[in-house]
């Protein structure tokens, strides 16, 4: 790393270079039996993870997290669902039939996250980056929980994974959700409707019911995976500042 040159004294640092704060190391640990040869001790960055369904606004609230991180001078990677290079591709390809089997579409889903923990989110915590994950194995895991799948199962499953350092999930009613999904694609992805657990033959219903018991599930997962319920249907700017207050006690190790 290169050295930085100071002018004059009588001239004040920039105000961003005091701004810096300085995560404070937690101990890092695995869910379960985790991935051989890591060494949790050297995992000095943090891992943020935003969760929610479509229309909760974790996008945006994931670009605004990233620009006041970098802006206050930390280095910043992002993750989430189907962004694997090893099977995100052939996932979507399986999706866009409508045919997966709940196994093989969990299966997949698995080895896409596997594949971004192993390449992308270790090596970045190991060089001390800020990890943002637009969602985690709580999605992954309550979608197949409304499917029916076995929870010891999918616990076994998602060992591998890493305790974040904190976990938001976005909390918005499947009233509001459909509202937002209409305006913003003027329509209603399969998957997120629930079409194949067959709750109702009419999408608009079956999107409503099958949010509702995802909701139900986020909220009995938080008793054990201890996240944090914040109301998603206020301003952007209102839950930003929220997320950004407890990120900060993140950071000094509170």
């Amino acid at each position: 790393m290169g050295t930085t040159r100071r002018g004059p004294a009588s001239l004040p640092q920039p105000i961003a270079s005091r701004s810096v704060m300085v995560p404070k190391p937690t101990p890092k640990r695995f869910y379960g039996h985790g991935i051989p040869g890591v060494d949790l001790e050297k995992l000095f960055g943090k891992l943020i993870v935003i969760e929610g369904a479509d229309g909760s606004g974790r996008s945006t609230q994931i670009a605004r997290l990233v620009q006041w991180l970098e802006g206050c001078g930390h280095a910043t990677v992002q993750v989430g669902l189907k962004r694997s290079t090893l099977v995100s591709e052939e996932l979507e390809r399986a999706k866009q039939g409508n045919i997966l089997s709940h196994i093989t579409m969990s299966l997949f889903y698995a080895t896409d996250f596997a594949d971004q923990l192993e390449n992308i989110i270790l090596p970045a915590l190991k060089a001390g980056f800020m990890v943002l994950a637009d969602r985690y194995i709580y999605t992954l895991m309550v979608r197949d929980l409304v499917r029916g799948m076995d929870e010891a199962w999918l616990k076994n499953v998602y060992g591998i994974a890493l305790v974040p350092d904190a976990v938001f999930y976005l909390n918005v009613a499947p009233e509001q959700l459909v509202q937002r999904n209409f305006q913003k694609n003027h329509t209603l992805d399969y998957w997120e409707s629930g079409m194949d657990v067959g709750l109702s033959r009419d999408m608009f219903d079956c999107f409503l019911q099958y949010q509702a018991l995802v909701e139900k599930q986020f909220r009995r997962l938080q008793s054990t995976y201890g996240f944090t319920i914040v109301s998603g249907e206020r301003s952007a700017e209102e839950i930003n500042a929220e997320l950004q207050e407890k990120i900060e006690g993140v950071l000094v190790g509170k």
